[in-house]
């Protein structure tokens, strides 16, 4: 295994595709970041509470991004938005689940959610807990494992991991 980097390739469930959001009708947003959460929220069959309203909008008004739980929470307490952290939780699991966001495991104790709900894969920087995507063509797999009777490969997730080099004397 190479110094610098390691690959995980782990397989997660991805909604089924009657239930993700349109992504044609995601980008064709009108501008206005309240009003393009209210519509997002309200296509996927999520009320646009105040919560989901204002945590939306931390999350999406800023593009594509990776986030904790901790991170928007933060966000949210410097905006003077009244959340709990299981609020946040919660928000991203309900937003999670009905495909506005997608959920990254980087380890047994770090997820980071993603605003770029499409298939795409990523390299997670340690030491500075930072998760950048991999451009489209930076992956390619020769084939998938076969799924177990029952089953399907639902989508394949390749994270890696990145660390700095030391410098040579």
């Amino acid at each position: 295994m190479s110094q610098t980097r390691a690959v995980i390739i782990s397989k997660s469930l991805e909604l089924p595709h009657e239930r993700r959001p349109d992504m044609a009708a995601r980008t064709a947003l009108n501008g206005c970041p309240w009003h393009d959460v209210k519509e997002m929220l309200r296509e996927v069959g999520l009320r646009p509470t105040r919560q989901r309203m204002a945590l939306g909008w931390i999350l999406f008004a800023k593009g594509d991004r990776h986030l904790t739980a901790e991170m928007l929470y933060e966000e949210a307490t410097r905006a003077k938005v009244p959340v709990s952290l299981a609020t946040v939780y919660n928000t991203l699991h309900q937003f999670t689940d009905v495909g506005l966001l997608r959920q990254v495991a980087v380890d047994g104790s770090k997820s980071y959610f993603d605003t770029n709900a499409s298939d795409h894969h990523h390299f997670f920087v340690e030491g500075e807990d930072e998760l950048v995507d991999i451009p489209e063509t930076g992956v390619m797999l020769d084939r998938a494992p076969e799924a177990p009777e029952g089953y399907e490969v639902a989508r394949v997730d390749v994270i890696v991991r990145l660390r700095r080099k030391e410098p040579t004397a």
